[in-house]
């Protein structure tokens, strides 16, 4: 997995120049121009097809980009006022997104690097961005980083400057898209005012649900405006071929962060619900709201869920059974037979030590873990402990040996079965498949078949996480782990929520601060606040081993206990999960473990996402999977979804099979513990309960 920095850690960070600086010269970096940390394009000698220099003497793009900054400006703080000094450069030149081509050149894309640190030094609207966003209160509940979008926006409006006759074109659409937009707006309104019916306009979009934002035709027009600048921002210079492809995802998710932030939704004078609200309440609900957003600083996050309605023991993760084993990273759980004869071969779960264990057993309408303990199987689960600062030294292969390694000893002990059936979730699958190939070198067979639920090897393709896990922002988690001994749960809570920002970030402002309503009490957002920390060592070396060097796929590469890791020697019968809308793991990113590995690898994807994929009770009938069937692999994921069959339902029940069929036969339930390992506490355990 990976990190976004926190708000305390930012206001630490080099300036924008400096960090511009550095990332232009680290090696293996995209040219200048295309970087989302800020830098301009190199050389101001580029000439157009009539062989004159580009964008000389060439007026700025139409209003948009003026129209978002200056939204910005008045919206988020008001960059001028706000920091004693005027909306132009400090020597009285203009802002950045105001200047034209020649004066561009003059200033930044023949300068060097000092001629570009002046010159950002000179300008509030760069200068001061960190400064600006570190004076409005919501920093400390808002991760959004205004710096990195202002950088994305910023070159946008440089690659405009190449071709300002597609620039002009693409800005004259935007007018006419706003007028028409605008007009059929009032058309509609004048339509119902005469008792003509009009169709209702396409939703789909959470924020304009309230009925005014279809039916008042100012509203309408409002929001209508904002969508279409949005999709024009989105668009504006970066469908050209020459941009490369994981520089454009970056700065489209920068953008997107942008445009989201300044939804008129979020503004209590443009959002018809919040002010109804007020109304209603004589002013109730902003009194509410101010206290919601007091009571979110004090505790320096974002409230996104009611955290005394749950509680891991009480009505999360109550799946009866005991805590059998524990050493100084895991505590493991054996949960109580509920059947009176169970599988031969037990089940042993690797969830992700980045989260706590309970997804996989939350309440019992959506428990896997009852759920396999009702099918007939004795099921086993690692829970980690939350690291501290006094854990900083523990490696990754510290986890693997107190994890999956310890843990196959004392289910193998107290089951008395050879083998172990092994479950690797997310990055709990990454550390499985290392372990599978230290004992297939070992010639150990401990564990007979494996199970990957949205699990990655290679990381060539990481999802929408690949914008927090470049190079700086590696050095730079590493910097903070070096100061505190680890990485703090809040780091990887806010890059979660950015990549929902809608969702998880500003639904949670429009609901606490501007309607001054409470948090929702919702198991799943519950789980998803009550994160871990990472220890310093072993975070360290897996973010430098799989999301920046990607050597997992490289035979040899990585060493465990002196033993190189080689994915090829694995020969295990593997059954594998992807989600078709995972963000984190890429549903082709987890089909990439068929090619991998030696043995037969059964491949399914199911619908939704990285949670909601995974955790899809049957009894609740809902979702699909597809799965390809037959001995031959497919040689793209692309071929294999063709082929692949679609079934509705959970894959949940395909597994249950495959599990029974790699399980041997039916014999009584062993004891819950034994003499070598007797019971220490109830499930869930300590470690889960560790803040």
């Amino acid at each position: 997995m990976a990190t976004m920095k926190s708000d305390e850690t930012r206001r630490k960070r080099p300036p924008a120049a400096k960090r511009a600086v550095e990332a232009s010269e680290s090696p293996g970096r995209p040219a200048p121009e295309q970087t989302s940390q800020g830098q301009a394009p190199q050389g101001s000698g580029r000439q157009d097809d009539a062989g004159q220099p580009a964008g000389m003497g060439i007026p700025t793009p139409e209003a948009a980009l003026g129209l978002w900054m200056s939204w910005m400006s008045q919206n988020v703080g008001g960059m001028g006022n706000m920091m004693g000094a005027p909306a132009t450069g400090g020597d009285g030149a203009q802002p950045w997104w105001a200047m034209n081509a020649d004066a561009l050149s003059g200033t930044l894309l023949a300068s060097g690097v000092e001629q570009f640190q002046r010159f950002v030094a000179s300008d509030p609207m760069l200068a001061s961005i960190d400064k600006v966003w570190n004076a409005n209160p919501l920093r400390e509940v808002i991760p959004v980083d205004w710096a990195e979008a202002v950088r994305a926006l910023r070159i946008v409006w440089l690659r405009s400057l190449r071709d300002p006759a597609k620039t002009l074109t693409r800005s004259a659409e935007l007018n006419m898209q706003i007028w028409t937009s605008a007009v059929e707006a009032w058309n509609a309104a004048g339509a119902r005012w005469w008792g003509v019916a009009s169709g209702a306009p396409a939703g789909g979009d959470k924020r304009f649900d309230a009925p005014e934002w279809h039916s008042n035709p100012v509203y309408r027009t409002l929001k209508e405006m904002y969508l279409l600048a949005s999709d024009f921002l989105l668009r504006q210079g970066l469908e050209d071929n020459d941009m490369d492809p994981q520089e454009r995802e970056r700065i489209t998710f920068h953008l997107r962060q942008f445009v989201d932030a300044m939804s008129p939704s979020l503004l209590l004078l443009s959002n018809p619900v919040a002010l109804r609200r007020a109304m209603e309440t004589g002013g109730a609900s902003l009194a509410d709201g101010a206290r919601n957003l007091l009571h979110d600083l004090r505790e320096g996050r974002l409230s996104m869920v009611d955290a005394t309605a749950f509680e891991p023991g009480r009505n999360l993760a109550v799946t009866k059974g005991k805590v059998v084993y524990r050493n100084r990273l895991i505590e493991l759980i054996q949960y109580s037979p509920t059947t009176e004869q169970v599988q031969e071969v037990p089940i042993l779960f690797m969830p992700p030590w980045i989260n706590k264990f309970y997804i996989l057993d939350m309440q019992p309408k959506n428990s896997m873990v009852k759920y396999l303990v009702d099918q007939g199987f004795t099921v086993f689960m690692v829970s980690w402990k939350n690291p501290d600062a006094s854990m900083e030294d523990i490696t990754f292969e510290d986890y693997m040996n107190l994890g999956p390694l310890a843990a196959a000893d004392v289910v193998r002990d107290i089951t008395g079965s050879k083998t172990v059936n092994p479950v690797g979730y997310c990055i709990g699958g990454t550390l499985l498949a290392m372990t599978l190939s230290y004992l297939a070198d070992k010639g150990d067979k401990r564990f007979g078949t494996a199970t990957f639920m949205v699990s990655m090897q290679d990381f060539s393709r990481v999802g929408d996480t690949a914008f927090f896990m470049d190079e700086p922002q590696i050095d730079f988690i590493e910097q903070q782990m070096m100061e505190r001994g680890y990485l703090d749960s809040r780091e990887m809570a806010n890059m979660f929520n950015l990549l929902r920002s809608n969702d998880l970030i500003w639904s949670n402002v429009v609901n606490n601060y501007l309607l001054g309503g409470k948090p929702p009490a919702f198991d799943l957002l519950y789980w998803n606040s009550d994160g871990t920390r990472m220890a310093r060592a072993a975070h360290s070396w897996y973010l430098r081993n799989t999301y920046v060097e990607n050597n997992l796929i490289k035979p040899g590469k990585i060493q465990l206990g002196g033993v190189p890791i080689d994915l090829g020697r694995i020969k295990l019968d593997i059954y594998a999960v992807g989600a078709e809308k995972d963000h984190i793991v890429p549903w082709n990113s987890a089909w990439r473990i068929t090619q991998l590995t030696g043995g037969k690898v059964r491949f399914v994807m199911a619908t939704s996402g990285h949670i909601a994929g995974i955790i899809n009770h049957p009894a609740g009938k809902k979702g699909s999977y597809w799965v390809l069937e037959g001995e031959k692999p497919a040689e793209s994921p692309e071929k294999w979804l063709e082929a692949a069959e679609r079934n509705d339902g959970s894959w949940w029940t395909d597994w249950n099979r495959w599990l029974v069929a790699h399980s041997g036969s039916k014999v009584a339930p062993p004891p819950v513990g034994n003499a070598n390992h007797p019971a220490l506490c109830d499930a869930p355990g300590t470690y889960v309960l560790e803040k």
